[in-house]
C-alpha cells in the first residue's frame, strides 16, 4: 500500500532536545509524509519548536493542549485530528528516538495486507537496547500476561510504534477508548482484534531514550494490569448479553 496522505502523530512533553532532528528525519523519508505534533504545553518550549517547523516546512501541524493530560488522550486527539486532515494512514511513534523513523517505509509495505501494523521488540527474540533488566522484564512479561488474559496473538502487546489505516481508527471508535499509557496500546490492539481486523508485526530495534525523561510510572503499570481484565470481561458480556443491555 502506497499511502496517499500518511500522517505521523507524535505526542510531546518536554521533547525540545529531540523534536527538530526527529521531524527532519521523518519528513526526509517521503515528500508525502506529514507530521502532527500533539504538545501538552511543554514548559521547555517544545511547542514553539514545533510551530517553527510548521512555518518552515508546511508539512507540520501542531495541536496545543492545555497541560499534561496523558498519552492515551494525546493519541485520541491526535488520531482524530489526523483523520480530519484527510489521512489515509496514521503512524504513531514516540519523540525520543526510541523508535527509528527508518522503519516507517516498512510499515507502509506491510499495510498491503494489514489494517494495523505493530513495530515489535520481541518478534525475533528481544531487540531492546539500553534498558535495565528490570524494565525489560516488566515490558516482556506485560506482553505475556496480556496474551494469556486477552487471547491476543501479538508478540509485543505494549509497543507504541504502530501504523493504522484510517478505516481502522474509524472502526474502533476512538471516543470509546478510555485508557492511557501501556493500557492504551493494549486496548487499541484488543479493539482491532474484536473487529476482526488484520494485525501484523514487523521487527524493530528499540533504543532507550537519549534525551529527556521517561514517562513511565507505577500508575501506568497498575492501569495496564487492570485493563486487560476489563477488556476480557467486557468482551464476555458482549457475547452473553443482548446488545441493548451492554
Amino acid at each position: 500500500m502506497k499511502p496517499i496522505k500518511p500522517i505521523v502523530v507524535i505526542p510531546t512533553y518536554n521533547e525540545r532536545d529531540n523534536l527538530e532532528m526527529l521531524a527532519r528525519q521523518i519528513l526526509s523519508l517521503d515528500p508525502a509524509l506529514q507530521l502532527l505534533v500533539v504538545d501538552d504545553n511543554s514548559p521547555d518550549g517544545t511547542g514553539d519548536v514545533a510551530e517553527a517547523l510548521a512555518a518552515e516546512t508546511g508539512r507540520v501541524t501542531v495541536l496545543h493542549r492545555k497541560g499534561k493530560l496523558g498519552l492515551g488522550s494525546a493519541y485520541r486527539e491526535g488520531f482524530a485530528r489526523a483523520l480530519a486532515l484527510g489521512a489515509d494512514v496514521v503512524v504513531q511513534m514516540d519523540a525520543d528516538f526510541s523508535h527509528d523513523p527508518a522503519v516507517i517505509p516498512y510499515f507502509f509495505a506491510e499495510m498491503k495486507q494489514s489494517d494495523l501494523v505493530i513495530g515489535s521488540r520481541y518478534l525475533n527474540g528481544v531487540s531492546v537496547v539500553n534498558w535495565p533488566l528490570r524494565r525489560l522484564m516488566l515490558s516482556y512479561f506485560a506482553s505475556v500476561y496480556t496474551r494469556v488474559i486477552t487471547g491476543l496473538t501479538i508478540s509485543d502487546c505494549t509497543s507504541g510504534f504502530k501504523c493504522f489505516r484510517a478505516e481502522t481508527l474509524k472502526a474502533v471508535d476512538l471516543t470509546k477508548i478510555c485508557s492511557d499509557g501501556y493500557s492504551f496500546q493494549i486496548e487499541m490492539n484488543y479493539r482491532c482484534k474484536e473487529k476482526g481486523l488484520r494485525i501484523s508485526e514487523v521487527p524493530i530495534i528499540f533504543i532507550d531514550r537519549h534525551a529527556g525523561t521517561s514517562k513511565m510510572s507505577k500508575r501506568i503499570v497498575r492501569e495496564a494490569v487492570v485493563m486487560v481484565w476489563k477488556l476480557k470481561f467486557g468482551s464476555l458480556l458482549r457475547c452473553l448479553l443482548p446488545k441493548e443491555r451492554v
